[in-house]
């Protein structure tokens, strides 16, 4: 007979940790599945692939993205919270509790919280691999205000909001942003257009793409295509702006998501269905930060809390 759980959580991100933490706390004896390998990323979601995070309140020095992980797990399972090295293949929305399939076993929930976040798309351009992390991020933000990029000639790959927003962050620490737009016009709206034209730092090359990146141990140039001809530019610093992909394949559409994907939360972090939670960047399609995310993961385990005390 499957062993029925008062809450299980999907994910193994900051959103994830944080709710193990604050429902271990409360109790409710969480089962976190931090999945193994899932989506091609190790347990612990895309920080992982973070060397430096110097943005996470309360380390003055930065931390690794992997050591920042580790104690996060570490804390989870401190407080009580249990962890499985499984993926979810499949989760059954329709019944409840909820049934949540791994590889080897079936596992029944009264509440789930889904933190499985999201993954930033890639063009698998060459060199791509080698310089992932060295040059080559898929955050501005997270990344832009590290010494490797300071006074630096940058490039974003993009052509819509997100693409100038990080462009426009990038400025504060670039010598110049360049822009490859595949197209001849810009996707983003026409207030962040006249900005990003404007900025006297800012360049644009039209109907461009990038075909290969290259350098030493750090990124230092990009070749690129351009209207029929390659040519080399410098580039110590490559940031994708071309969308995330919300980690949901499991879920197989049940609940019910938004116009570009992510699940459809309402303010307090509950899905269209009732007893499911989602937090972290599997909802979150604008601020996609370590902190945001860890801060979501405290309210789906508040909310899952209240939740389980109306049930009985």
């Amino acid at each position: 007979m499957n062993t029925t759980y008062k809450l299980i959580i999907i994910g193994s991100g900051p959103a994830a940790h944080t709710a193990a933490i604050y429902a271990a706390r409360a109790e409710l004896n969480p089962l976190l599945f931090e999945g193994f390998m899932a989506g091609g990323v190790a347990a612990g979601g895309q920080l992982t692939t973070t060397t430096e995070v110097e943005n996470f309140p309360g380390f003055p020095d930065g931390i690794s993205g992997p050591e920042l992980m580790e104690r996060m797990r570490a804390q989870s399972l401190r407080v009580g919270a249990t962890i499985i090295t499984e993926t979810v293949t499949s989760v059954d929305c329709k019944t409840s509790p909820f049934s949540v399939r791994s590889a080897d076993k079936n596992y029944l929930a009264q509440c789930l919280i889904i933190a499985t976040g999201a993954t930033a798309k890639r063009l698998g351009i060459e060199g791509e691999e080698t310089y992932w992390q060295k040059g080559i991020s898929a955050c501005a933000v997270c990344d832009g205000a590290l010494a490797i990029f300071h006074n630096k000639p940058l490039v974003v790959i993009g052509g819509g909001d997100s693409a100038c927003e990080e462009t426009l962050y990038l400025t504060k620490y670039a010598q110049t942003v360049t822009m490859l737009v595949r197209r001849d016009v810009l996707r983003a709206s026409k207030a962040m257009q006249k900005r990003v034209l404007e900025h006297p730092k800012i360049k644009i090359l039209w109907k461009t793409q990038a075909i290969k990146a290259q350098g030493s141990q750090l990124l230092e140039s990009l070749v690129v295509h351009s209207e029929g001809i390659e040519k080399e530019i410098p580039a110590n610093g490559l940031f994708y702006a071309v969308g995330h992909k919300p980690n949901i394949e499991f879920l197989d559409r049940q609940l019910e998501l938004d116009e570009t994907g992510y699940i459809k939360t309402s303010d307090r972090l509950h899905s269209s269905v009732q007893g499911i939670l989602a937090c972290g960047d599997v909802q979150d399609k604008i601020y996609r930060q370590a902190i945001t995310a860890a801060g979501s993961g405290c309210m789906a385990a508040l909310e899952a809390e209240r939740f389980l005390n109306e049930l009985k």
